[in-house]
């Protein structure tokens, strides 16, 4: 398995972590008659700002791991692998370790830089593959 393939991984099982951490608290505010009927309306009560905040870093993580996984495969079946890449990888998955509790405690903007760094990790793979 390659790094990549590996932090890829492992960022997948982050994701899985960051549900948990998420839906626990929030079954536990919302209650399970609002979490297990369809959702047809909006909750009668509203999340506390830290579950809300927790919800917001798991759907951020969601629409990164797209672009994440788009470089790892790419860099992978290209057989383009080096020591960069795998380091813009482990760079990608340190900034997703550190996004949640810089989100959960509003941290301003350390949550922003956290996000660019794997950001930028990650386009950088994706034009290391093309070069």
């Amino acid at each position: 398995m390659t790094p990549e393939l590996l932090t890829l991984t492992l960022a997948a099982l982050l994701q899985a972590v960051q549900f948990v951490l998420y839906a626990v608290p929030a079954n536990l505010e919302l209650g399970p008659g609002y979490t297990m009927s369809p959702r047809d309306r909006e909750p009668s009560k509203q999340l506390s700002t830290k579950t809300a905040r927790l919800g917001r870093a798991l759907d951020n993580h969601f629409e990164g791991l797209i672009l994440f996984t788009i470089a790892c495969v790419t860099v992978t079946l290209s057989d383009q692998s080096t020591a960069f890449t795998a380091a813009c990888a482990w760079t990608y998955l340190g900034a997703r370790v550190l996004y949640i509790p810089a989100y959960y405690f509003g941290l301003r903007p350390g949550r922003s830089l956290i996000w660019a760094v794997g950001f930028f990790a990650t386009v950088l793979m994706l034009l290391a593959a093309l070069l």
